[in-house]
């Protein structure tokens, strides 16, 4: 099972990488065009907003795994005490709960969007496919808040420091 989702984790870095290396040289061969050549790269706006979305969402589940999110830690000398694990599994529920309605909203957002055949302004690229793609994201970052509910409770760095004082 590790194997599995180190690989998958992998794929998805590399995804990653690839995705963040394209929107930069997309946005370069556009600035060049546009300065030197007064001829901006057509349909870039298009392809960086579709790769700010995959790059975005697909490192979602990624990030809900390794509990990246933004922090404040003005609280973590009374948060991360070992009596404190049922608001950390709370947190976790409340951020599975709020990629959930992301998840349906993105879900319903597909369907209408393959109805009415929404495309890009210049590419003309359908945007059904994307909102699919944004709604499984989220429901894969769901699953790993939930496992973040169950796993071992978090612990600041500093925290054993303190304690040990």
């Amino acid at each position: 099972m590790d194997a599995t989702l180190s690989r998958i984790r992998k794929l998805v870095e590399t995804l990653l990488i690839l995705t963040l290396s394209g929107m930069v040289l997309l946005t370069f061969i556009d600035v060049i065009g546009r300065r030197l050549f007064g001829a901006p790269l057509y349909g870039a706006h298009d392809a960086t907003e579709h790769l700010m979305a995959i790059m975005v969402f697909c490192g979602l589940p990624l990030l809900t795994a390794a509990r990246g999110h933004l922090t404040v830690d003005l609280f973590d000398k009374w948060l991360l005490r070992p009596g404190m694990a049922w608001w950390h599994r709370l947190v976790s529920a409340l951020v599975a709960a709020v990629l959930v309605l992301i998840a349906y909203e993105f879900y319903n957002s597909a369907i209408e969007a393959g109805q009415i055949q929404e495309i890009s302004q210049s590419l003309s690229i359908p945007r059904a496919g994307m909102y699919a793609f944004i709604a499984f994201a989220s429901l894969l970052s769901v699953l790993a808040a939930l496992l973040g509910c169950f796993g071992a409770q978090p612990s600041h760095p500093h925290a054993t420091e303190e304690h040990a004082k």
